[in-house]
This record gives structure tokens, C-alpha cells and sequence, in this order.
């Protein structure tokens, strides 16, 4: 079979005919296969054996690689290349031989100005049969998302985990039987860019336009070809590693199976199943991270005792749910789960639990230790607690405001609770308790206590606050001390 062919998609001519060479050159011959192709025109089109979709989101890009065996003829044969009605970028797009290097040779790629979107290989060959080709190029308009979904189990110790990507096609070609990668994580090609430029990182922006897109392609295929050589284009089962490269840290995760993924139409894929995965319950006060509510959450971790722990997680949503026991399941929250590495913890807050009440009494506030600044002189002068101070003994410059707090938690959950608390105290602040009580930063202070099902408690503490001149630092201090509820 050596007549040319053209192929067409919804109506539209893609692909012209082959170029003729002179009588004395060989055509391409190709064994008659029942697939087809859309951007490959030989003298008969082969099937394609392999294709490869590797997703980075970031920068809009998808390095597609695609292998076929095609029969050549000793000398120069040529193959065409067709990109019309897709987002394929023409110079991105390579051809190799990796089982037949040095035995086949590329002679020249031409762009023929009559015929737009298209372009032409010659191709030397010292091979007299059939050879394994890959093209590879760069299109853009294919991205991906990633979403979960968590089952806990109704005694609320184990749960189930899947894990979605869901791949969106708008390039204008159809991908069939594809295997799909996906880069989770940070790919710095700014930086990449300048390493192969061999200049400063702050010089890439002035740099011509047509060699930085240039160096972009070959930084960004350079790290998305890092992990996998073209005889494992099939393989779906890669080294699970996090690639560090200065600025960059970045896995490819590779989907399980081969999936169609058509022009215009959005597929979800199932990237990983979970099951009986453990996980713990906190109740969490940190105003500064989940407001002014106790918060409720699921904890677990990214590891491998888990069941989970082979990649990291990509952002996503996350849909959690409950066993209510019979035979259902009861909704309790979506969220954003943010990038989780290997070997981290995963929070999910479900937001305020109406069964444990948590309420901040403020049970006693006074103010000591005042220092006037005397009206005619630059004199300083204490005043006596209790003493009473007016304009004619001057200015008030410097006090210590004590509150004694309790905070109260009430538990109704039916069953027991760990509640964690954070409390900012800004300026020079001394935290006085007979809780353990410990300093998270310079100005906040972190205790915890346990609660079992049905019983209520009161958490004293004292707060002295520094404030004027008698302030000496911007720093919180924790002193154990048992703190009386005061007497009315």
C-alpha cells in the first residue's frame, strides 16, 4: 500500500497528502492496520501503538509523546506532519528513534509556506523494515483537577479514601487509549530556563522572546521526561519519588489503566482507593487559623502505615461523609485540601460541633500597679492599688491589667473529646495557670485537656498585661501558678 491518504475529523481536512518524492526515492510502506491516527499522514496511516499525556497546569502545558511502528525503506523517506484545528505548538515537535539510534537519521524538517499548519520530515534510513518511532511535542488547552471523597466509618475511627483526577480536553485533537501523567507540585522553569541560558535567574525576562519560549520547551520536557525512559512509555507503575531541583519540587503521578479522553470533554479517573485508613478526632480552638469557633476535625497522615503515603496528595476538594449506622450516610463537609507531601498530616475541619459547648467567661478585671507622670515635673510616681487617681495628680503612663478567665467546655457528643486551645496575648503578657500550659510562639500559649462523654469543666487562668511604661518586652511569659475563682 503507497498511495498518499488524507484524514478528516467532523468534516474538516486535517492533513494534506504525502510529499512525492522523485521517482528514484522510496516511499514509505506501512502494513495495513485497522486503527488510524489524526496528525501522522505516511503513505498509509499507522495506528498508534503508544500515547503518553503528561499535565502540568501551571504553565498550560501537556507534553504528549506517541510511539508507532512504521516500515521503512533503505534512504531517505518522508513522513508529514499535520497540526491544524489543535493547539499543538509546531516547534516543539521532535522525532526520534530510540531503538534504532545513529541507524536513522533526521536529515531536515521543513515548514512549507503554501501549506500552513503542516510540516515535513526527510528521514535517512539504514533500515529495511519496520522501526519504532516517537513524536513528541507540546500542546496546550489540557488541564486536570483533583477531588476527594472520604467515608468515615460510624464509630468514626477508620475511614475510606478515593482519590479523583478529572482531566479536561479542549486541545482539539482526541486522545485515545492514553496513558495520563499528571505534575503535582512546583516546576520552576524560570529558573530552569536560566541554567540552560547560563545566565542569572533575573535576566530571563529580558530575554528574546523566541529563545526563552525555545529554552522553556526544552527546560519543561527535560523535567517531565526525567523520570521514565521512552520502553517504559507503557509501563503505568514508575519509582515513587519527589524530585528536588533548587526552586522546583515536583512529582509526576502516573494514573493507573489507559483512558479516551476526546476533544471538548472532561474524564474522571480514579488515581488511588483507601481503605481502612485511621484517623482521630480534635476539637481545636485557634482563632487565628479557624476563627472564633471550636473546630472539629478529622487527622490523619500521608503515610504508608496509613494505607496511603505512596505520593503526595495534589490540591483538591474534598467531600467528607459519615456511616450513620443504618445503612446511609450523613453529609458533614466540603473543603479545599491543600498540597499534602509524603509522610504529612491531613486536617480536615468540619466546622463547629453544636454537642460541645465552649464559652469564655471573664470572671474578674482589675488594674494595679499605676504609674503617674506628675503634671508640672518630669516626676514619676506609683500610685497604691485601690488608690483613686484624677487629672490633678497627673498623667497615667504605665498600669498592669490582671483578668482571670475561665473557659468552660461542656461535652454532649456521647463520646470523649480532646480539645486543643491557642490564645494570642499581644504585648508584655504574663500567662499564669495551673495548667500545662506551653508557648506556641512569642505571644501565644497552647494547652489542651481531655473531656469523656456527658461531663462539663472549667479551665482557669490568670492574664497580667503590661501596658505603658511599665511594658518592658513584646513577649508573652508562662508561669504555673494555681489560680482561685474569685469570690463575689
Amino acid at each position: 500500500m503507497n498511495g498518499s491518504q488524507s484524514v478528516k475529523m467532523r468534516g474538516v481536512p486535517v492533513f494534506g497528502r504525502l510529499v512525492q518524492m522523485a521517482l528514484a526515492l522510496a516511499f514509505c510502506m506501512l502494513a495495513a492496520v485497522p486503527g488510524w491516527a489524526k496528525n501522522v499522514d505516511l503513505s498509509t496511516v499507522p495506528k498508534r501503538d503508544t500515547v503518553q499525556l503528561t499535565i502540568y497546569n501551571s504553565e498550560d502545558l501537556t507534553l504528549v509523546r506517541e510511539t508507532r511502528v512504521v516500515s521503512f525503506k533503505k534512504g531517505v523517506n518522508s513522513l508529514q506532519f499535520s497540526w491544524a484545528n489543535t493547539l499543538i505548538d509546531p516547534t516543539s515537535v521532535e522525532m526520534r528513534f530510540p531503538s534504532h539510534d545513529g541507524r536513522m537519521v533526521v536529515l531536515d524538517t521543513t515548514f512549507p509556506h503554501d501549506k500552513p499548519q503542516m510540516l515535513y520530515w526527510n528521514v535517512k534510513s539504514k533500515v529495511d523494515g519496520e522501526v519504532s518511532v516517537e513524536i513528541s511535542y507540546f500542546t496546550s488547552g489540557i488541564t486536570w483537577s483533583a477531588d476527594y471523597l472520604m467515608v468515615a466509618g460510624a464509630d468514626e475511627k477508620r475511614m475510606r479514601i478515593e482519590g479523583f483526577v478529572r482531566v479536561f480536553n479542549n486541545s482539539g485533537e482526541d486522545y485515545r487509549d492514553a496513558q495520563v501523567r499528571v505534575v503535582v507540585g512546583s516546576l520552576n522553569l524560570v529558573e530552569k530556563i536560566a541554567q540552560l541560558a547560563n545566565i542569572p535567574v533575573r535576566a530571563v525576562g529580558r530575554m528574546d522572546a523566541k529563545r526563552k519560549n525555545e529554552l522553556r520547551y526544552r527546560a519543561a520536557k527535560g523535567a517531565l521526561m526525567a523520570q521514565d525512559a521512552v520502553a517504559e512509555l507503557s509501563a503505568p507503575s514508575q519509582p515513587k519519588e519527589i524530585i528536588k531541583e533548587g526552586l522546583s519540587e515536583y512529582f509526576i503521578y502516573t494514573i493507573e489503566g489507559k483512558e479516551t479522553i476526546p476533544e471538548g470533554w472532561s474524564k474522571r479517573l480514579r488515581s488511588f482507593d483507601g481503605t481502612n485508613v485511621p484517623f482521630e478526632i480534635r476539637y481545636r480552638y485557634r482563632p487565628r487559623q479557624y476563627g472564633g469557633q471550636l473546630a472539629r476535625l478529622y487527622l490523619l497522615r500521608n503515610d504508608q502505615p496509613s494505607g496511603l503515603g505512596t505520593t503526595p496528595l495534589p490540591n483538591g476538594k474534598v467531600t467528607v461523609f459519615r456511616d450513620n449506622g443504618r445503612d446511609g450516610l450523613s453529609y458533614l463537609a466540603t473543603r479545599t485540601l491543600k498540597y499534602v507531601p509524603i509522610g504529612d498530616r491531613i486536617e480536615i475541619n468540619l466546622g463547629a460541633d453544636q454537642r460541645v459547648l465552649f464559652e469564655l467567661q471573664k470572671l474578674k478585671s482589675s488594674r494595679e500597679n499605676i504609674w503617674l507622670k506628675l503634671s508640672k515635673s518630669s516626676t514619676y510616681r506609683r500610685v497604691g492599688d485601690g488608690r483613686r487617681v484624677s487629672d490633678r495628680n497627673g498623667k497615667v503612663v504605665g498600669w498592669d491589667e490582671r483578668v482571670v478567665y475561665a473557659r468552660r467546655i461542656r461535652n454532649y457528643s456521647g463520646k470523649p473529646i480532646t480539645v486543643e486551645i491557642r490564645r494570642d496575648f499581644p504585648g508584655d503578657a504574663e500567662f499564669r495557670s495551673a495548667l500545662d500550659a506551653k508557648r506556641h510562639d512569642f505571644r501565644t500559649v497552647e494547652f489542651s485537656t481531655s473531656l469523656a462523654a456527658g461531663k462539663s469543666r472549667s479551665l482557669l487562668y490568670e492574664v497580667l498585661t503590661r501596658k505603658g511604661r511599665n511594658s518592658k518586652q513584646n513577649e508573652l511569659k508562662i508561669t504555673r501558678a494555681k489560680v482561685r475563682r474569685p469570690r463575689y
